[in-house]
């Protein structure tokens, strides 16, 4: 009751979007499907009341531009982004972490405009570092790329309803994706950082350790590792480079990035033979540079391949800087995750993944 009485009374002067007036007899969450508002699952009304307690979870004011959302360059403000919260499923502490997500897809280096109008796969992936990734329940461990938890489900779809409701991102119209992938509902996760030893994502990306995150990167997935039998860093390297090398296509390079996501068993193995972060990446990097010979467009009858004029060179099949590792997942099972990334990344300076922190003020 107290939150419809101040919907009442502060509604027509603190919020600004416009109202959709629908009739007394007409289901709410139906009208949002008609008018196109939905991703294809139902979505919770965003009332005034819900609005306002969403708010409630950021000090920005309602009226803050938090940027332009591509296609339509379409004017986004924080009240913009508590609706589609409302919508998504979200609770109000999210919103910090949303925010932060935002800003990152709008930087010019994440290219969303080409992200959203792509005929590939691919998404925002966003993977979140830090106390906040606690304080909010977000899922690191068992399941943690799955369904079930609300924190890591609300906050990618409200980024991609965001997309669609606000910029004019839709499929068929502005998103061009020939198949898509179920990532574009939504692929949102914490990192494990219980491992004091292990340097978080964050801070490999340049912030200071305990500060919380929002790391965006282009990609879909999940596409399954499995190796129960490896029981040394360099098998395993050697393992992964075999389902990294497949990316796209096996013959497909400096063209895409990936994130490995290493559960807990494999990361045993590196841990127990004294490897960090740096040595993982790089050892991942130099286990996928295959002689050209192998990568021939037109060898076997294949027409997918570099061209003959590189034969004799030794190929990555990324750039130095395209692989990340994060760890997350449930404590057995020796299987992990590659996230791959959009296939646009020739130009590595111009597609890039975006860290922004996560201000709770």
């Amino acid at each position: 009751m107290a939150e419809k009485l101040e919907a009442r009374h502060k509604g027509e002067t603190f919020l600004a979007a416009r109202k959709v007036e629908i009739g007394a007899h007409d289901d709410p969450v139906e009208v949002c499907f008609e008018r196109g508002w939905s991703d294809g699952l139902p979505v919770t009304p965003p009332t005034d009341e819900r609005e306002l307690r969403m708010l409630k979870g950021t000090r920005r004011a309602p009226g803050d531009v938090v940027g332009r959302i591509p296609p339509n360059l379409a004017e986004c403000t924080v009240e913009k982004v508590a609706i589609n919260a409302v919508m998504a499923g979200c609770k109000p502490e999210y919103m910090p972490v949303l925010l932060a997500a935002i800003e990152a897809a709008l930087e010019p280096v994440f290219t969303l405009h080409g992200l959203l109008a792509t005929t590939y796969f691919s998404g925002p992936v966003i993977i979140v570092n830090g106390p906040v990734a606690r304080r909010i329940g977000m899922n690191s461990g068992i399941n943690a790329l799955g369904q079930g938890n609300r924190a890591n489900a609300t906050i990618g779809r409200a980024l991609n309803l965001i997309v669609r409701n606000v910029g004019g991102g839709r499929p068929g119209e502005a998103d061009r994706a020939t198949l898509g992938a179920p990532s574009k509902y939504t692929c949102c996760f914490a990192e494990d950082e219980s491992d004091p030893a292990w340097q978080p994502l964050s801070e490999a990306r340049g912030f200071a350790r305990g500060a919380s995150t929002a790391t965006l990167f282009q990609g879909h997935g999940v596409e399954a590792f499995v190796d129960q039998k490896s029981r040394t860093p360099e098998a395993l390297t050697r393992s992964f480079a075999l389902s990294l090398n497949a990316i796209g296509h096996p013959r497909l390079v400096q063209s895409a990035r990936a994130i490995v996501v290493l559960s807990p068993e494999h990361y045993a193995i590196y841990r127990e033979a004294g490897w960090d972060r740096k040595r993982i990446e790089r050892a991942l990097y130099e286990a996928t540079i295959r002689p050209g010979t192998d990568l021939v467009a037109g060898a076997d009858g294949v027409g997918e391949g570099i061209p003959a004029s590189r034969a004799q060179e030794m190929v990555p099949k990324f750039h130095d800087d395209g692989l990340m590792v994060v760890r997350a997942g449930g404590p057995a099972g020796l299987f992990s995750a590659i996230l791959p990334g959009w296939l646009a990344g020739r130009k590595r300076e111009e597609l890039q993944p975006v860290t922004k922190q996560v201000r709770e003020e």
